[in-house]
């Protein structure tokens, strides 16, 4: 089962990216990562859902543009450089990363992180060969069994935490 991701450009506003949150909430839509950036007039917002499809539609009906993008999951040593050793293997394959979010779930000792890259099947590939990815990790962290060992958050408590 993939990991999937949602970016969505927002106007650099007071009170946007809490109307995203709002309209996921109240459709029960769980956050497990969230990541963003702006400039002075714009902001890039990405989050990996519960449940990408039905946040989608839910974006999508409250006027807001959408990209999804597929993940890999990784997992890696808690320890310095576990992470550069992944990117020294996708750069020397000459495959792009595109976005990274460092996940709350964990494989045993390890943490897990999700990459999406402009390849994502040769980045299986190389990361698999190399000891970083596996069907099992990527089993871990579906976006619809994501959280749940997680506690629920009431919804609405998750405009406050964004």
């Amino acid at each position: 089962m993939s990991l999937r991701e949602i970016s969505i450009s927002l106007p650099n506003r007071p009170g946007t990216l809490a109307r995203v949150a709002r309209t996921l909430a109240k459709d029960r839509i769980n956050v497990a990562a969230i990541s963003v950036d702006s400039t002075p007039s714009k902001g890039r917002v990405r989050l990996i859902v519960n449940d990408p499809d039905r946040a989608l539609k839910l974006l999508s009906a409250a006027g807001y543009g959408a990209e999804v993008r597929e993940m890999i999951a990784v997992h890696l040593e808690d320890r310095a450089g576990s992470f550069l050793r992944v990117l020294e293997i996708l750069a020397q394959e000459k495959v792009n990363l595109q976005s990274v979010a460092i996940l709350v779930a964990r494989e045993g000792n390890q943490t897990l992180a999700a990459l999406s890259t402009d390849d994502l099947r040769r980045a299986r590939k190389v990361l698999a060969a190399a000891g970083f990815a596996s069907q099992r990790a990527e089993r871990i962290v579906s976006n619809a069994d994501l959280l749940a060992s997680a506690p629920t958050i009431p919804s609405e408590s998750v405009a406050l935490l964004l």
